[in-house]
C-alpha cells in the first residue's frame, strides 16, 4: 500500500455523481431523504468508491455544496467512510440540487480544486463532478496545464457509472 503522501486524491461531488434524480429507481438502487432532499444512489458504485479509499488507492475528499453534511448525513447511509476531508465554499449553506451552479458567478469548485492541487503538488487528483462538462471553458486551460488531474463528468441524470469507475481505476 502506498503512503498517504503518494495516494491520489479523489474529489467527490454528491448531486449528479452519487445522487442521480430518478423517478423510477433501477434495480438495486436506494433512496433516502436528507435535509429535505430526496436522493437516489447506486450502492454498488459507493461500494467501489469505498474500496478504492480503504485499499489505499485513493483518498476520497468531499467537494460538494453539501459540505460537511456529506460526511454527517450521507456517508454512512450511502456506504461511504465517515471522517473524510471536506472542501466547501465559505458562505455556502449545504443544499441539494440548485440547478447549474446555483446562479453563482465563477465556479468556486475550480478554485478549490486548484488550491488542493497547489497544496499537494506531488499527488495526482481525480475530480468527479457532473458540472465539469458545463464548466469546460473555465477548466480547460487549467486542466491542460495539469495532466496529473483526471476529470470525470457523469451525466446528471445517470450519475457515476461502473464504466467511469473502470476508467478511473485504469488511470490510477
Amino acid at each position: 500500500m502506498s503512503s498517504a503522501r503518494d495516494r491520489p486524491i479523489l474529489l467527490l461531488d454528491v448531486d449528479g455523481v452519487l445522487n442521480a434524480p430518478r423517478r423510477d429507481l433501477p434495480d438495486g438502487w436506494r433512496r433516502g431523504t436528507f435535509n429535505g432532499f430526496l436522493l437516489s444512489w447506486d450502492p454498488t458504485i459507493t461500494a467501489r468508491l469505498r474500496e478504492l479509499h480503504e485499499s489505499g488507492r485513493v483518498e476520497i475528499q468531499w467537494l460538494t455544496t453539501w459540505t460537511t453534511d456529506a460526511d454527517r448525513l450521507l456517508a454512512e447511509p450511502m456506504g461511504l467512510p465517515r471522517g473524510l476531508r471536506t472542501h466547501g465554499r465559505a458562505n455556502t449553506a449545504p443544499t441539494g440540487f440548485l440547478g447549474v451552479f446555483g446562479g453563482a458567478s465563477g465556479w468556486w469548485k475550480l478554485d478549490v480544486a486548484r488550491e488542493v492541487a497547489e497544496s499537494e503538488p506531488d499527488r495526482r487528483i481525480v475530480w468527479i463532478d457532473d458540472d465539469l462538462a458545463e464548466q469546460a471553458a473555465d477548466t480547460g486551460d487549467w486542466l491542460a496545464a495539469n495532466p496529473h488531474v483526471l476529470v470525470v463528468a457523469p451525466d446528471l441524470y445517470v450519475g457515476l457509472t461502473h464504466a467511469q469507475l473502470d476508467e478511473i481505476e485504469a488511470w490510477l
